[in-house]
């Protein structure tokens, strides 16, 4: 580049009033006309040139700008019409009813205050009744729970109960007349356990809906009639049905039928097609990878086709939660309220359901290759130990441990599985074979405390038949046999009592039996059988036992400090908005205990509480989540427990079982095997502590000590420098000849190693010193 001056020679000017031209080219003779824009003067006024818009230009801002304006009327139409336009989806349903008990239970002037303690406890009991006998029904998708609302009667003699019942009509469709239908079926049937011993006027039977409620809680006068001698009409049903799936949008689910109405509230295909528009534009946000299946599997869900009523099929609640962390907030209320992941099935309640797909995938895109074929769970669907090297694709995954067998070697007298639950439940309890879904590995997605008995062997099972024993035994000896077969199963299922057994005829069609061989040989044989009189045997267990871990034994498993599936089922993580920050231990179906400072200068907020995990970040077949609904505080001076009610109870299995609570004159010796549980300081893996009682010399820098606190150490020091316990986590302890395990104490705070790597003594707050009070809470407000 060469940079030239024009300076006149006549009259030499400053260099500060020279003109100056830069090119690129050499400098010639050549002049150049330059714009006057781009002329630097030495003269103050600065001179700018200003094109003027062509017409081809003007029109081409023109048609930008119309289509500016175009798409924003596009959005503004689509946004109103999605606001105002769409269709209203019902709410919950309630029905009102009320039926007379004439033998069984009488009415009493307590009862008719709701304050008293034996109102509270009777209205529970007749409560659990109606919600055991709904969940079981065919309605159960839908069903939402029951309530007694008031008892009245006749002093001395009738038992009047008034009830009402909640029912969600975007899962299932209803009438009064149905519901009525199923407590009809129910109390008119031989061998009722939900109203045993009860005698109910079958007249005074009604229900109706929520707006017929003052006819209805006032007391009348009702015929009376022993239902036994009643002839019963049922009114029709209107069972779901599967139809086709005719939505090309969703025709890439996998299945081809779906049923009606849907999640929101869709009648029919037509009303479908009338509201797609705004869900493709949710799935074309990207807000959630598998955002398309999720959406689709609620406009179409899926339908399972069964004798009793068509079943629909919706995504798990793990699938849910994950949807709406990515595109939960993208969602309008309306919509929100409809997608409530809380009443979306959980694997483990063995309700049917779509598991989130590409959990493979999701693991290496999270950096979690390492746990792809670790022998530890961390897809739903076990598909990140189903497709490995040492799992044929026919094969059933053992559910712990690297190690699949095939269907056919379950309960073959050889325990092929690490922890030998090939073996286990092989003569078990279930409500009906017909209810039983995919199995996924030996292990039972819950127990059943009450069901039929059914004895399988080698990947398929029966009923037990007793039509051979009526023939051959004397009704005394009969009894004998069944009574002993039901006490040795409860006890095999780690049942504590046999509450009852009875030979009913068995109600569900299609059904394979099996025969006791020889019921007083020492080992009982059961070979199938038919059973044309139907007369099987029905058993009820009680009282489930505590700090058992089902999935060890002396033989198969040993304690591991890296935490695997069913090692501490007690344990629970807590969760507030997603995010968690403390521990609790599980003490019932409804309860668990924790520490009162988790909620301490917490603002108000939605808890959760999450079972049966080992890895916060994966999903196991066995996972249970539970809304957190009410804490109560320790009446015990200077204790910081806490308990903690949870909305719905949990689903006991191998995986969620409660823990031993501990006698008030527990002493705690150096005999005892004690530890406690911390995450790794990824806060990923679950991991086992061992501690040691130590003097309480050694707290008093740490905390106050006093006479309802103990004071430990960890066994192996700096080994444990890896692990961050969280505050609410337990310190269990169990002696040298028993297998269960007793709570000892809960932590108030979080407690890890110092930055010298030495770790602090740890505090507990005894749970001895509670124990009457968590007792005398969980008998009086729970009903397990």
């Amino acid at each position: 580049m060469t940079v030239g001056m024009d300076v006149n020679k006549n009259h030499r000017r400053s260099s500060w009033e020279s003109k100056m031209s830069c090119s690129t080219m050499d400098t010639s003779n050549r002049r150049y006309r330059k714009s006057p824009s781009s002329i630097i003067s030495s003269d103050s006024d600065i001179r700018f040139t200003r094109r003027k818009l062509t017409s081809q230009t003007r029109c081409g801002c023109c048609i930008i700008a119309t289509f500016l304006l175009f798409l924003l009327l596009a959005a503004a139409s689509v946004y109103v019409g999605y606001t105002y336009f769409l269709p209203e989806t019902p709410g919950e349903e309630t029905y009102r009813g009320s039926f007379r008990i004439i033998e069984g239970d009488t009415f009493s002037a307590e009862l008719a205050d709701p304050s008293t303690t034996k109102f509270k406890n009777t209205s529970r009991d007749y409560r659990e009744r109606l919600n055991l006998l709904f969940r079981r029904s065919l309605v159960k998708q839908g069903y939402r729970g029951s309530e007694v609302l008031a008892l009245d009667g006749t002093e001395d003699k009738d038992l009047i109960i008034h009830f009402d019942i909640r029912i969600d009509p975007n899962y299932v469709q209803t009438a009064s007349e149905d519901l009525e239908a199923i407590i009809a079926k129910e109390i008119t049937l031989e061998g009722s356990i939900l109203f045993k011993n009860l005698t109910v006027d079958l007249g005074s039977l009604e229900v109706q809906p929520s707006d017929a409620l003052p006819q209805m809680m006032t007391t009348s006068t009702y015929p009376t009639t022993i239902f036994s001698d009643a002839v019963v009409t049922y009114p029709t049903y209107t069972p779901r049905s599967c139809a086709p799936l005719a939505l090309k949008y969703c025709s890439s689910l996998g299945y081809n039928v779906t049923t009606y109405p849907n999640v929101f509230g869709h009648k029919s295909l037509k009303e479908v097609r009338d509201n797609v528009i705004s869900f493709r534009e949710l799935v074309d946000a990207e807000c959630y990878r598998h955002a398309y299946e999720f959406v689709c599997q609620l406009l179409q869900p899926g339908c399972i086709r069964d004798n009793g009523e068509d079943r629909m099929v919706l995504p798990c609640r793990s699938f849910c939660r994950d949807f709406m962390g990515g595109c939960g907030e993208r969602l309008n209320d309306k919509v929100r309220s409809l997608i409530d992941c809380s009443k979306f099935p959980e694997f483990s309640s063995g309700e049917r359901c779509y598991s989130k797909p590409g959990c493979v995938d999701d693991l290496k895109s999270k950096a979690h290759s390492p746990r792809i074929c670790d022998g530890t769970i961390d897809c739903t669907d076990l598909s990140d130990e189903k497709s490995c090297t040492y799992c044929s694709p026919n094969q059933i995954h053992c559910g712990i441990g690297r190690t699949c067998i095939r269907k056919a070697q379950q309960c073959d007298g050889r325990e092929d599985c690490p922890d030998g639950s090939d073996e286990r439940a092989c003569l078990t309890l279930l409500p009906a074979q017909e209810e039983t879904v995919e199995q996924v590995s030996p292990h039972e997605v819950m127990y059943h405390p009450e069901g039929f008995v059914t004895f399988k062997e080698k990947g398929e099972g029966g009923k037990l038949c007793t039509e051979n024993l009526n023939k051959t035994l004397s009704e005394n000896k009969t009894e004998d046999v069944l009574r002993t077969v039901a006490v040795s199963l409860c006890k095999s299922l780690t049942y504590q009592d046999m509450q009852s057994y009875q030979v009913i005829k068995d109600p569900h069609p299609n059904t394979s039996y099996v025969r006791i061989k020889d019921p007083f040989a020492d080992d009982i044989t059961f070979l199938k059988s038919k059973c044309p009189s139907k007369q099987v045997l029905k058993v009820s267990c009680d009282q489930l036992e505590c700090g058992i871990q089902s999935t060890h034994s002396k033989t198969t498993r040993m304690l591991q400090k890296m935490a695997s599936h069913g090692d501490w089922p007690w344990h629970v993580a807590l969760f507030k908005n997603d995010v968690h920050l403390c521990d609790g231990i599980l003490l019932s179906s409804h309860w668990l205990a924790t520490s009162t400072s988790c909620f301490q200068g917490q603002p108000r907020a939605e808890w959760t509480a999450r079972f049966g995990v080992v890895r916060l970040s994966s999903d196991s077949p066995w996972e249970q989540e539970r809304r957190i609904i009410g804490m109560l505080k320790s009446p015990v001076e200077g204790s910081t427990v806490s308990l903690i009610r949870l909305e719905q109870p949990v689903h006991f299995n191998d995986f969620v079982r409660p823990v031993c609570l501990p006698e008030k004159n527990l002493v705690l010796t150096g005999a005892m095997q004690c530890n406690t549980l911390g995450w790794a300081r990824n806060r990923e893996q679950l991991q086992r502590v061992q501690v040691k009682i130590t003097d309480k010399d050694k707290c008093e820098n740490v905390s106050i000590s006093s006479v309802n606190s103990v004071c430990t150490e960890t066994i192996h020091g700096q080994n444990d420098c890896g692990e961050e316990e969280f505050a609410g986590s337990s310190m269990v302890c169990r002696t040298t000849n028993t297998d269960q395990w007793t709570l000892v104490g809960v932590t108030n705070w979080r407690i890890a190693c110092g930055k010298n790597g030495m770790e602090r003594p740890r505090v507990y707050d005894l749970i001895a010193s509670n124990v009457e009070w968590i007792r005398e809470t969980i008998n009086s407000v729970n009903s397990t």
